[in-house]
C-alpha cells in the first residue's frame, strides 16, 4: 500500500466518525462539504479544472456546493464518505500521480477534519510518511513562500533541516520549527492548528506572517 492510500484510509475514518455538518480547518466548509471537494477533484472535469484556473473556480464551488447539499443526511453522508473510499481506477490521471498528487492533499484533508472542532493532538506518523512528506515539502513551500521577502529555514525536530529561500531586501532569515505534518499544515494555510515554532528578528517574522498567517 503507497502512502497515499494509507492517508485515504485515515481521511475516511475522520469523516465517519464525525456528522455531516462537522467544522473543518477549510472556512466556510462542513465534513459533506470537504468530502464532495474530495470526490468531484477526482472525478469532476469541472472541479479538477476549477483548482487549476481561477475563472473556473465559481463553477467548482457551485457543484462542490450541490453534491455536499446531497449529503446533507446521514443516508447521504455516509453514501459520499463511501464515495471518498474508493480511489479512482488505475488508469485515472490522479492515480497515476500518485504520492506527487496525493500524499499532501489527502494528509491535510484529515487533519482539517480531526481539528476542525478545535485542537487536537498530533498523529504518531509511521517514519516512512514522515520522510515522504518532507521530501515534498520543499515543493510546496516554494509555491506557498514565493512572495516572502525573507529567508526561510525549515528545522526538524530530529534534527533534518532545509533551506527553502533566501531573503531579498535587506531582510534577514526566519527559522521555522516544527514535526514535519505541522509544518504541512503551516505551509498550506492552517497556521492557526499548526504546532510550529517561528524564529527571527520582529520585522522579519511579520513580513513572513503576512504571507503565511498563524492566526
Amino acid at each position: 500500500m503507497t502512502w497515499h492510500e494509507t492517508l485515504r484510509s485515515d481521511l475516511v475514518d475522520a469523516l465517519r466518525e464525525v456528522p455531516p455538518d462537522a467544522p473543518t480547518l477549510c472556512e466556510g466548509w462542513q465534513a459533506r462539504h470537504l468530502a464532495a471537494h474530495v470526490v468531484l477533484r477526482e472525478r469532476s472535469v469541472t472541479v479538477g479544472a476549477g483548482l487549476a484556473l481561477p475563472p473556473l473556480a465559481g463553477a467548482a464551488e457551485r457543484a462542490i456546493e450541490r453534491t455536499a447539499d446531497d449529503a446533507a443526511t446521514p443516508e447521504g453522508y455516509a453514501a459520499l464518505v463511501e464515495r471518498v473510499a474508493h480511489a479512482p481506477g488505475r488508469w485515472h490521471p490522479m492515480t497515476w500521480a500518485g504520492d506527487l498528487a496525493n500524499l499532501v492533499e489527502l494528509y491535510v484533508h484529515g487533519e482539517d477534519v480531526r481539528r476542525g472542532a478545535g485542537p487536537a493532538p498530533a498523529r504518531e506518523l509511521a517514519p516512512g510518511l514522515v520522510d515522504a512528506l518532507w521530501r515534498q515539502v520543499r515543493q510546496v513551500g516554494a509555491l506557498r513562500l514565493r512572495k516572502a521577502p525573507v529567508g526561510i529555514v525549515l528545522v526538524r525536530p530530529d534534527g533534518p533541516r532545509t533551506a527553502l529561500k533566501r531573503a531579498r531586501g535587506g531582510h534577514g532569515t526566519v527559522v521555522v520549527r516544527g514535526a514535519v505534518g505541522e509544518l504541512v499544515l503551516w505551509l498550506t494555510g492552517r497556521g492557526a492548528a499548526a504546532d510550529v515554532l517561528v524564529q527571527g528578528a520582529p520585522d522579519d517574522v511579520a513580513a513572513l506572517d503576512a504571507v503565511v498567517p498563524r492566526a
